[in-house]
């Protein structure tokens, strides 16, 4: 038999859990949907002093009262830090713990941390008196924090799948949060480290299983331990309320959960991450000359010759080793230009993390300028090529095209913020910049086997542009894979390359 305790999102308590509870109750599992103290009808019982470890304490008591041998925790968004807290004080009572679309905090992490509004977060510290150098114990009457209003819970997380009268019953019933509960640190002694755990994700609010593991194969330490056997991973196609949009979808995760079933990434993430493979294509070697952090692959015709910058995605963990431009397929892109008469141009630019758009777009320029300054270089003759989580760094050149940029390239692009990233800086919005770009060339590379959350963003794209009449030029790779050109080494893939090289290169010379 198995004991469930649910605990959910900011702002709810344990009635948010009606349906699934019902569900895992007909199972035959005992079933306890935590209402946190502070919370839905307990929330006459918040004061100043309510903080993590008042929410830890709860957890704890409902784990020593649980009848059931088997103790699984699943903790929804903030929940996770109230049920990894309590873990680690009765680890030898869990079995499992289950991520529902939460994240992975570490020792030391308040709530905040993850909080994906940066808007919020400022207004969170402002309210706990960090701003001030006060704690939240300090914060006179100001210590709750008001749900959101019926039109701002999407600020909290995607409502995707949600019936209107559910949400209005979650904003009916949803309590003020005592800012202590998000500003103090987690902390964790280790001792539920070795418990197993399951993700779930919810794939219209965040990354789905592909994209996990297409940052697992990175190399990103953090990361490293999901390829651990004990964790595996479901996917819910929903926003962050499956307790409220799929019920018997979640019930039946958290109970195949609960039996150990699950994706695990051990098995398909390779000894050789995809990026480090070898380029679809044998290109000759040319000169390679680095300066600073921009490499320059030299051509042999005659000077001065036009370039291609080839600007990496991301985000990609600043320790990770090789950086980019080292990366094979880049190189291969940069060598097979050079071959064909242009510069080809790699770099490394810092982002490493989703709020470091700003920064590395600085890096872009910076790279742009070094080469056109450079006198083999005809500086009115560029062109700029984007990949993957590099697409929204192509913004700022589709907005105000200026003269010498006689082509954007995109290959298997995100074009627009994915689900997870919260709300974005519009700066970095492909999709409403190309209203402006005028007749500029855009070349884009479209895979056919392409991860569901960026495909949405490039069709988004595309239908902007059609309605702009800009001038895009579409690559189809029917059976390519996002990163096809260290992983597909077909005729087809190669085809694409050839075509999207030779259109790029077209546009430079006309």
């Amino acid at each position: 038999m198995t004991a469930f305790i649910l605990v959910s999102e900011t702002h709810t308590g344990g009635w948010i859990w009606r349906e699934v509870a019902a569900r895992l109750r007909e199972s035959g599992a005992e079933v306890h949907p935590v209402t946190l103290t502070g919370m839905g009808e307990r929330r006459h019982l918040a004061g100043p002093g309510t903080d993590l470890e008042t929410h830890i304490q709860d957890v704890v008591q409902l784990i020593d009262h649980a009848d059931a041998p088997q103790v699984v925790m699943a903790g929804h968004g903030y929940g996770i830090h109230p049920v990894l807290g309590a873990a680690d004080r009765r680890p030898e009572r869990i079995a499992r713990i289950v991520h529902l679309d939460a994240g992975l905090p570490q020792d030391g992490d308040p709530a905040l941390k993850l909080v994906p509004d940066q808007a919020v977060r400022d207004r969170l510290l402002h309210r706990s008196g960090e701003g001030a150098g006060q704690d939240a114990g300090q914060a006179g009457d100001d210590w709750r924090v008001p749900p959101p209003p019926l039109d701002e819970w999407q600020r909290w997380g995607s409502l995707a799948g949600v019936p209107a009268d559910a949400l209005a019953r979650l904003t009916r019933l949803a309590a003020p949060q005592p800012v202590g509960t998000l500003t103090q640190p987690l902390r964790l002694s280790g001792a539920g480290s070795e418990l197993p755990v399951t993700g779930v994700l919810c794939t219209a609010n965040g990354p789905g299983i592909a994209m996990v593991e297409l940052q697992v194969g990175l190399g990103d330490p953090r990361l490293q331990a999901l390829t651990d056997p004990r964790v595996s991973f479901f996917e819910l196609d929903t926003g962050h309320w499956p307790m409220l949009s799929t019920p018997g979808e979640l019930a039946d995760v958290l109970l195949r959960a609960a039996a150990g079933e699950g994706h695990r990434l051990s098995a398909t993430v390779s000894e050789q991450p995809a990026h480090l493979r070898p380029f679809l294509m044998d290109v000759p070697e040319r000169p390679r000359e680095r300066v600073g952090n921009v490499d320059l692959h030299l051509p042999d015709a005659e000077r001065p010759w036009p370039a291609v910058v080839f600007v990496h995605g991301g985000p990609v963990p600043a320790g990770v080793r090789p950086t980019p431009r080292d990366w094979p397929a880049l190189v291969g892109y940069g060598q097979y230009v050079a071959g064909l008469g242009a510069v080809g141009v790699t770099l490394d630019h810092r982002l490493h993390d989703l709020s470091d758009y700003g920064r590395a777009a600085e890096d872009v320029a910076e790279a742009v300028e070094l080469v056109r300054a450079d006198p083999r270089v005809d500086g009115d003759r560029v062109a700029l090529w984007y990949f993957s989580g590099g697409g929204p760094l192509s913004a700022d050149w589709l907005a105000a095209p200026p003269p010498w940029l006689r082509c954007v390239a995109a290959t298997y692009p995100i074009l627009a913020p994915l689900p997870n990233w919260g709300p974005a800086d519009s700066r970095f919005r492909p999709v409403t910049a190309v209203r402006t770009a005028g007749h500029l060339p855009i070349v884009l590379t479209r895979v056919g086997l392409e991860l569901p959350e960026i495909a949405v963003t490039v069709e988004e794209f595309l239908t902007a542009a059609k309605d702009c009449e800009a001038n895009v030029e579409v690559v189809d790779v029917p059976l390519g894979h996002h990163g096809f050109e260290t992983i597909d080494h077909t005729g087809q893939t190669r085809h694409a390359v050839q075509h999207a090289v030779r259109s790029v290169l077209g546009h430079l010379r006309s």
